[in-house]
C-alpha cells in the first residue's frame, strides 16, 4: 500500500481551521491576558457593567494552554465547554477526511440554534446574578 505524502484535499478545511485555533491559542499563551494594557476591555461590561457571555474567554483560553483546566473553568466555563466541542467536531471531520470518508454530517436546524441562544442566554444571566458569583471571571 503506497504512502499518502500529503492529505486528501478534504482535509484542507479541518486542518486550515486547526492551523488557525493552534495560532490563536499560542498568540493567548503567550500574550498573558491577565497583565492589563494587552487586550482591549470588553466593551460590554464597560458599558453596562454586566458580564458578557465572553468576559474571560481570554483568560479561559490562555489557561487552557498553560494546561489548567481548573482556571479555564473558573475564568469562563462556556468558553472551556465550546472549546471542547469544536476540538472533538474539527477530530471527527479531520480523521474522516484522512481516511476519505466524509464522516458524519450533521445539519444544524433552527431548534437547534434556538438551544445555544438559550444556553448563552442562560449563562449570562446566570453569571450576572448573585447565585451566580461563582461563574464571574
Amino acid at each position: 500500500m503506497p504512502i499518502r505524502l500529503r492529505p486528501p484535499a478534504a482535509a484542507g478545511a479541518p486542518l486550515a481551521v486547526l492551523a488557525a485555533a493552534a495560532a490563536a491559542f499560542c498568540y493567548v499563551a503567550l500574550v498573558d491576558p491577565n497583565q492589563p494594557g494587552h487586550y482591549p476591555a470588553c466593551p460590554v461590561l464597560s458599558l453596562t457593567g454586566l458580564h458578557c457571555p465572553g468576559c474571560g474567554g481570554l483568560r479561559s483560553a490562555h489557561a487552557l494552554a498553560h494546561g489548567d483546566p481548573v482556571a479555564a473553568l473558573k475564568a469562563n466555563a462556556l468558553v472551556v465547554a465550546g472549546c471542547a466541542i469544536a476540538a472533538v467536531v474539527l477530530c471527527v471531520r479531520l480523521a474522516g477526511a484522512l481516511r476519505g470518508s466524509a464522516g458524519p454530517r450533521w445539519v444544524p436546524r433552527a431548534a437547534h440554534g434556538l438551544a445555544l441562544g438559550a444556553v448563552v442566554f442562560m449563562f449570562t444571566l446566570l453569571r450576572n446574578l448573585p447565585v451566580g458569583a461563582t461563574l464571574v471571571p
